[in-house]
């Protein structure tokens, strides 16, 4: 797999699948977004949501880890993945 807009897609779509999986995470996710249980499915092809996935998984090591161990990635699959979408090469934590 490359690291090109399809790897990104599929890693952002399985990071979604995961966070769909946890009981204890999705209800934080979904309050940070502002995104209802409902729009999950319908927003899971715009690259800005699949961006945000990304983004919320990659604040916590330990959801990192969780994620990649359960998708069977590397560790750094999440990061290069956002950087791939669009969007996701301009980062700015100011």
């Amino acid at each position: 797999m490359g690291f090109g807009r399809e790897f990104a897609d599929t890693v952002a779509l399985k990071a979604l699948g995961w966070l769909v999986a946890q009981e204890e995470i999705l209800p934080v996710f979904l309050g940070a977004s502002g995104t209802a249980p409902a729009e999950l499915r319908e927003r899971a092809g715009e690259p800005d949501f699949l961006l945000s996935v990304l983004d919320f998984i990659v604040m916590d090591d330990a959801w990192v880890t969780a994620f990649c161990d359960a998708a069977g990635l590397d560790y750094s699959a999440p990061m290069t993945a956002r950087a791939a979408l669009p969007g996701g090469g301009d980062m700015s934590w100011t």
